[in-house]
């Protein structure tokens, strides 16, 4: 009788194990067939992450009207895994990527994933033929760049033996909209975006980059296109460059790019001078008053994935 109890415990336990798993290998193809799919872009001009997650509803056997409650629930928790791997695809600077910064232990998946969830969204919506559900977010790329910047007392401009007589300016502005010789190669590329952009002068002494801002500054560099400096107004400038680098700033051209991706600028001596000679412009970098016009073709970056 003993040895039947034990026979039939071990029969118990045995369909408990295979239940088990059955319900886990359902429950892992009931999530695989659930289609969320995600598009969006990286706005360097705005800064920003803008992001639409789809769910295809008969994937995830949802019936309306009683299934939109789940049908929220899963478009919320696919968002953070969709939005991931485009975060960390971000350029820090000329030898980083987000996920760069993650792999070497500089900045945590928690943090990228609190970045995330840092986002503007409009509440889901159904699609007009109500077989999709649909979320928009948006991610600024300041709060980014902000928890990466963690020096409470900012390094000094670089100065000069030898300054010039210059004005007193209001913002810099860097154009870079072609393509430039990369220094050190026979090559030109066109210069890309990134968080944070270093700049050097002719004679390669680095003029600006990110230990140089002010605790209280967020960003080193503004992004806009050539439209944004010919418009017509007393200034030449758009508002939203106005409100970057006042209405007297200063205007110079990028000589090249520097770097293991074409992201830090070089520009001649003689501008450099301009800025490094007075104590005025240099509180321009601390400041981070800095526009860099790019080409629009570097500026928006779209992106797609399920």
């Amino acid at each position: 009788m003993a040895r039947l109890n034990a026979k039939i415990a071990v029969f118990l336990s045995l369909s408990l194990i295979i239940t088990g798993a059955v319900s886990a290998q359902n429950t892992a193809q009931s999530h695989a067939r659930e289609k969320i799919n995600i598009s969006g872009s990286v706005d360097w001009d705005s800064m920003r992450i803008s992001s639409d997650i789809t769910l295809d509803l008969s994937s995830a056997g949802i019936k309306l009207p009683s299934g939109r409650t789940h049908a929220e629930s899963l478009l919320k928790d696919g968002y953070l895994s969709h939005v991931r791997p485009f975060i960390l695809q971000l350029q820090v600077d000329s030898s980083s990527t987000v996920a760069d910064l993650v792999s070497r232990g500089e900045f945590s998946m928690a943090e990228v994933d609190a970045i995330a969830q840092m986002t503007n969204s409009v509440p889901p919506s159904f699609s007009p033929d109500m077989l999709r559900m649909s979320s928009s977010h948006r991610i600024s790329l300041l709060n980014i760049s902000a928890a990466l910047l963690n020096h409470n007392t900012p390094s000094p401009v670089i100065r000069t033996l030898n300054p010039v007589s210059t004005a007193q300016y209001t913002g810099i502005i860097i154009i870079a909209a072609e393509e430039l010789p990369v220094h050190g190669m026979i090559r030109k590329e066109k210069p890309l975006p990134c968080l944070f952009p270093k700049i050097w002068d002719s004679e390669m002494n680095l003029i600006y980059e990110r230990s140089m801002l002010e605790s209280r500054n967020i960003t080193m560099a503004r992004y806009s296109t050539m439209e944004n400096i010919f418009k017509r107004n007393p200034t030449g400038l758009s508002q939203e460059l106005q409100e970057a680098a006042g209405e007297r700033p200063l205007r110079i051209f990028a000589r090249g790019v520097f770097g293991r991706n074409p992201t830090d600028l070089i520009i001649d001596r003689s501008d450099a001078l301009l800025i490094i000679s007075s104590e005025q412009n240099r509180s321009l970098l601390s400041q981070g008053k800095v526009v860099i016009i790019l080409d629009e073709s570097v500026l928006r970056r779209q992106f797609s994935g399920e």
